[in-house]
Order: structure tokens, then sequence, then C-alpha cells
């Protein structure tokens, strides 16, 4: 997967369950491939290790700071593209919920209900 967060250490936040995905909302991320991440939400299908999907929130360079402070971007087996850039991604519960959403689309679980399980 092209682009996926090399990640060293991460604090688990929040967990959720959507249809037969798990999905762990990391925080006070340490990475290893040049990225500044606040939040990753991966989905992991169930009974696999590895996640199929990303969805982060990642500091923004200077130079495109002026649309705010935070990236949004989604990374998956075939793609690795901002959706895009604001400050409230640097909010816990606001990206929480968009990432929810963005990772259910991209998974074809929009009709999946969600449970919190941490």
């Amino acid at each position: 997967m092209q682009d996926r967060p090399v990640i060293k250490t991460a604090i688990p936040r929040h967990r959720y369950q959507l249809g037969g995905h798990m999905a762990a909302l990391l925080g006070d991320i340490e990475s290893d491939d040049g990225r500044a991440y606040r939040y990753i939400l991966a989905f992991v299908p169930a009974g696999q290790s590895e996640p199929v999907l990303y969805v982060c929130s990642e500091t923004a360079p200077p130079a495109e700071r002026a649309d705010g402070a935070y990236r949004l971007r989604v990374v998956g087996e075939l793609m690795s593209e901002v959706a895009d850039t604001d400050d409230r991604w640097g909010d816990l519960e606001t990206f929480a919920e968009q990432a929810l959403k963005t990772g259910a689309q991209m998974l074809g679980l929009s009709s999946a209900q969600i449970v919190k399980l941490m």
C-alpha cells in the first residue's frame, strides 16, 4: 500500500466496529515516514491483522496552512489523497466523526451501524 503510515508508537483513543470491520483511532503518534500525524483511524477487516484503509489527520506544510493547520488524507490500497485541509481536523471528535463517515463510504459500509467499543 502506497503511503501507508509507518507507525512507531501510538496510543489508542477509541475503537469502533462497522459491519465486518474494526476501526482503531490512534493519537500521540510517532512515525518513521516523514509525516506529522495528529490522528489516524485505521480500518481492519475482521479476522485480519493489517489495515486496508487509513484516514489520517496530518500537520499541513507551512505553505498550505492558509487553508488550515491539518490535512485529512485517505490512504487505501490504490490511493493516497488529501481530501481536505482545515483546522477542525485537529479536534479528536470532529476528526473521528468525519473519518468514520469517509472510511465507511470508501469500504462500502455506509449502511453499517457504527458501534463505539472504547
